[in-house]
């Protein structure tokens, strides 16, 4: 088990950076150089004004008419997304791991408000299952792999809160928790995970389109 463990957490999690990395960079340069290619225009009215206004609103709670027409999703996506990424970079184990590493440490997260937001992720992954199930509009757009993918974010805070209770068998737990990280960072690049890196591009794009072309607000 021990083996295992140095395997998953050594030369697999090497791996899971790069295919990060390396996929994000790709995914990015690629993406830019067919916008150039096919709609080369667009680069001429980018505005960072406009650009920076989209995006600061489309990231503040209830500023967009979208976000203040579904409460409940507003309130559940924003927890979800600050939880999502606050516990794992301010947990005291990872940074722990950090510091073994690299000699490189943070601010952390005390255990228990840890404790709280891996739950948290939790109940927000089930409130997004039961609404592409039960909305006929988002079930219409969902796909299989859509399930896999909130199986993929879930499954490194499932086994993370069951690792940290020690509820079963410690050392399978961990395995897991550290297979499920490394597999949802691969994943990033390849899957609809990857709008964490096309967001800010599509909201300076929408941003600057209305802003510039048509002397409106996207928001």
């Amino acid at each position: 088990m021990h083996d295992v463990y140095q395997f998953v957490s050594g030369p697999l999690a090497w791996v899971a950076f790069l295919l990060f990395i390396g996929g994000s960079l790709y995914r990015i340069i690629a993406m830019l150089a067919e916008v150039k290619e096919k709609e080369p225009f667009i680069f001429t009215y980018m505005s960072l004004k406009y650009s920076l206004r989209s995006i600061l609103h489309w990231i503040t709670p209830f500023a967009t008419y979208n976000w203040r027409r579904n409460p409940v999703l507003t309130v559940v996506t924003f927890v979800f997304h600050i939880c999502l990424f606050a516990c794992p970079i301010f947990l005291l184990a990872h940074v722990t791991l950090w510091d073994e590493a690299w000699d490189i440490r943070w601010w952390t997260l005390p255990d228990a408000v840890a404790d709280v937001m891996t739950v948290i992720v939790i109940a927000c992954c089930l409130f997004f299952l039961i609404r592409r199930v039960t909305q006929r509009e988002v079930k219409f757009v969902t796909y299989p792999s859509d399930y896999v993918i909130l199986g993929i974010v879930a499954a490194p805070f499932l086994t993370g809160f069951l690792a940290y209770h020690q509820w079963f068998t410690y050392p399978v737990f961990m395995i897991l928790h550290v297979l499920a990280g490394e597999v949802m960072l691969a994943a990033i690049p390849f899957t609809r995970l990857s709008h964490m890196l096309f967001s800010p591009f599509t909201r300076a794009y929408m941003g600057s389109e209305f802003g510039v072309i048509r002397k409106s607000k996207d928001y």
